[in-house]
């Protein structure tokens, strides 16, 4: 689709409008969208469409046809996403369409493992969103995050993994050597084992224009779009580990780095607090929050910004803004699963699970696995996992290695 196949009819403040955009954004489709409240034309177009009565979202598509107040299942069928499954049990299930679980897949499927992935958004994961991958091994030229995304699930297809798409897990459950899961629809799969690469989320300030300039001057990772910024000015909004640290990096390509921090101190180290307040390039506000993310032309330019303690704003003219506040896994699906997480709900694995005094329930005559969860036969990697890198290689190369455990483990079931 271009990006003329579908334009969305709404208003800023409507919360059915917001979702339908999510949803479009999270499955990497282009669209237009038309503020009715800045277009009487537009409002005009909906009110006809809608047989006199002013409902938003009106969502139009290529061919004339148009919904109105979609749910997602809906808007899922329209776009000819797969939502149902061709049978209910599987050798394997992976949740996460992303680096790490369509690599598991396509290893797993070359192994004639029958194979399910199910994704809640679009296949690619965070990588999808990013604007280029300029450290992946093999792409001495860069890759556009969607490119390799695209890549990596038809490489995944070629070899018979079985793709679902817009649905999510809600649940698992577990009957003696085989899983389940739950997904929104009410479905239910089953399978012999489990790997759970639902990866994590960058929290976000959540203030308008936000999602507006996401890849386009927001960003969340410095490794792979800092070289974006070579001889410009970046900002840097956080003030721990990972700001502090991505800030340090970021001196390397842009010319200045102004670090935004809400409190009077960094909760950093104090060997980074140091390299911090002594480098030449770092300027740091303190107390400072961002209010707003203004732009043109698509292009993120000046951030809003007020002092939380005089009450004084200001804008500050900014080429690229990295926004480090933490990580949240997406694990809310495994409450009440026996699925051990780590004090942040990320998911523990392998080794960290002997550390207590009383082996884990399932693994009292053997080991877990490097990447086995506390339930046997159910596999973490990539982003959701504790003590992995966050990174789109080290994820993939998880994958990879979760694959090859899944295999030594189905040979025991």
């Amino acid at each position: 689709m271009n990006n003329t196949d579908i334009t969305v009819y709404g208003a800023h403040w409507c919360p059915d409008c917001r979702r339908s955009k999510q949803f479009l954004g999270e499955h990497q489709i282009p669209y237009n969208w038309v503020d009715i409240e800045a277009d009487p034309e537009a409002e005009k177009f909906v009110i006809e469409k809608n047989e006199g009565k002013r409902i938003i979202p009106t969502i139009v598509f290529a061919d004339g046809s148009f919904l109105v107040e979609p749910s997602n299942a809906e808007l899922a069928e329209k776009l000819g996403l797969k939502t149902k499954a061709s049978r209910n049990h599987y050798d394997l299930i992976v949740l996460g369409g992303g680096p790490a679980g369509l690599t598991a897949a396509l290893y797993t499927a070359r192994e004639a493992i029958d194979t399910l992935v199910i994704e809640r958004a679009a296949f690619g994961g965070q990588a999808a969103g990013t604007e280029k991958l300029d450290n992946m091994p093999g792409f001495p030229d860069g890759v556009a995050g969607i490119d390799f995304s695209q890549r990596l699930r038809q490489q995944s297809e070629r070899f018979g993994v079985e793709l679902l798409q817009a649905q999510e897990v809600t649940g698992l459950f577990h009957r003696d050597n085989w899983h389940g899961v739950r997904t929104n629809d009410g479905s239910e799969y089953s399978a012999d084992a489990l790997l759970l690469a639902t990866g994590s989320r960058y929290r976000r300030l959540n203030v308008p224009g936000e999602s507006d300039y996401l890849g386009a001057g927001v960003h969340f990772c410095a490794t792979c779009d800092g070289p974006f910024y070579r001889g410009k000015r970046v900002a840097v909004v956080g003030g721990g580990n990972s700001a502090t640290e991505e800030s340090l990096l970021l001196t390397k390509f842009a010319s200045h780095v102004t670090i935004i921090a809400r409190s009077n101190e960094f909760k950093a180290s104090a060997v980074i607090r140091e390299k911090v307040m002594s480098h030449p390039q770092i300027k740091v506000l303190w107390n400072t929050e961002v209010k707003e993310f203004i732009g043109r032309d698509s292009k993120l330019t000046d951030l809003k910004l007020a002092n939380n303690q005089t009450g004084g704003s200001e804008n500050l003219p900014i080429d690229g803004a990295f926004i480090f506040i933490g990580l949240d896994p997406n694990t809310a699906f495994l409450a009440g699963s026996n699925i051990k997480l780590d004090q942040w709900g990320f998911i523990t694995t392998g080794h960290a699970l002997l550390h207590g005094d009383q082996r884990t329930h399932g693994f009292e005559n053997r080991d877990p696995y490097l990447l086995e969860t506390s339930v046997p036969g159910v596999f973490a990697a990539g982003d959701v996992r504790d003590t992995s890198t966050k990174q789109v290689v080290s994820a993939a190369g998880e994958g990879s290695t979760a694959a090859l455990l899944i295999r030594e483990y189905l040979k025991s079931v």
